[in-house]
């Protein structure tokens, strides 16, 4: 520990490298926003409600089959895929990108072994893949990510934050150490808010069955998240909705298809929020990924890790002022998991490799200027 902190303090004081100024972005983007919508398949993403899940055999929906099919489905994937996601696709897609189609040549993937969430979380913020990192259970995160290192940085320090539903983010981004605040599991909700809408959330939280442990609902992160950024400007943000992920494995395509196109909803809403907020509006970048893909097939679909195929397919979407408008990409080169972490520093001005010479390098596509 030692170690970390005499390197975190050293980076502090020394010159960044040529063409990175501290606290100076290299566009227009400031702020920089990461939000993962745990195990949500590319499948779904660019081509919409699997028409083979969409009853209660494989799909072990509650919802008739009829009701579905009139919310989610059409011939046509393109439409499909708005359906359920249609900021992604009507504001995302035409403002932004999107990688990951692996049918039009767009290959997004984890460098990890593991396929599943905290050594996908690892990568996506410390830019390497670490095979110590097997279980969900592994405990404190040794490895530096990206916010820690942000958050020891002039201009930086006090404004990166972490939201999500899963308690296991305080050990993913190494609470004790990093002295990042992180609000997840039973920390999400504010006890200490006695504002009229603190004490609901907290009465609600108290109340409200949870599907595992002390983790809240997405609906709790998403309004915990919008009453913050009413009197906070953050730097660098991390958000992890977890809703997706844990009807997925209960077999319950039709909770998925709901919670999938709800964080769509809560993205369009988030957008909107930055857009009319002074200091975030036309400085603002958000980078939308997930954790891990999942199978495929009857059964497979429910789940995901290195037994299930197919289970290292990601897919990254970025919006922002310095993110050109080419849409859904086809026939590019590869993006990684690992290319996250400097890509997110890039966008404010700051070269993550100075610090990890092992990280993955930014993805340069999304960083071109318009």
């Amino acid at each position: 520990m030692k170690q970390i902190t005499l390197a975190l303090v050293a980076l502090t004081l020394l010159a960044p490298p040529t063409g990175f100024a501290a606290d100076a972005p290299v566009g227009k983007t400031r702020n920089v926003i990461l939000v993962i919508p745990d195990g949500v398949r590319w499948q779904e993403v660019f081509t919409g409600a699997d028409p083979t899940l969409l009853n209660e055999e494989a799909g072990g929906s509650w919802a008739p089959a009829s009701e579905l099919r009139e919310k989610y489905w059409h011939d046509d994937p393109q439409e499909r895929r708005r359906k359920l996601f249609p900021f992604l696709w009507n504001t995302v897609a035409k403002q932004g990108q999107i990688f990951g189609n692996r049918e039009k040549g767009s290959i997004a993937h984890v460098t990890n072994t593991m396929w599943f969430s905290y050594p996908g979380y690892n990568e996506m913020s410390t830019g390497v893949a670490d095979p110590r990192i097997n279980s969900n259970e592994y405990g404190p995160n040794p490895n530096v990510s990206v916010f820690e290192w942000l958050n020891a940085k002039p201009g930086f320090a006090g404004k990166v934050e972490v939201f999500a539903t899963w308690e296991t983010f305080a050990d993913i981004f190494n609470g004790k150490r990093s002295r990042l605040p992180i609000r997840s599991g039973d920390t999400l909700v504010d006890t200490r808010d006695q504002s009229p809408r603190g004490k609901l959330l907290n009465e609600l939280y108290r109340n409200t069955t949870r599907l595992e442990g002390k983790d809240p609902y997405d609906s709790f992160v998403h309004v915990v998240l919008r009453e913050h950024l009413r009197s906070h400007r953050p730097r660098a943000l991390f958000v992890g909705y977890g809703d997706t992920d844990i009807f997925q494995h209960m077999g319950r395509y039709d909770s998925f298809l709901e919670t999938a196109h709800t964080f769509d909803g809560y993205m369009a809403d988030l957008w909107r929020q930055i857009q009319s907020t002074p200091g975030l509006r036309d400085e603002t970048t958000l980078i939308i990924s997930t954790d891990h893909g999942r199978g495929s097939g009857p059964k497979e679909w429910r789940d995901h890790g290195s037994e299930q195929e197919g289970s290292d397919a990601i897919w990254i979407a970025v919006i922002g002022p310095d993110t050109r408008p080419l849409g859904e990409r086809q026939n590019v080169p590869a993006v990684t998991q690992a290319q996250l972490a400097a890509t997110l520093a890039a966008f404010v001005g700051q070269d993550f490799q100075s610090f990890n010479p092992q990280a993955a390098p930014p993805i340069r596509d999304v960083l071109a200027p318009k």
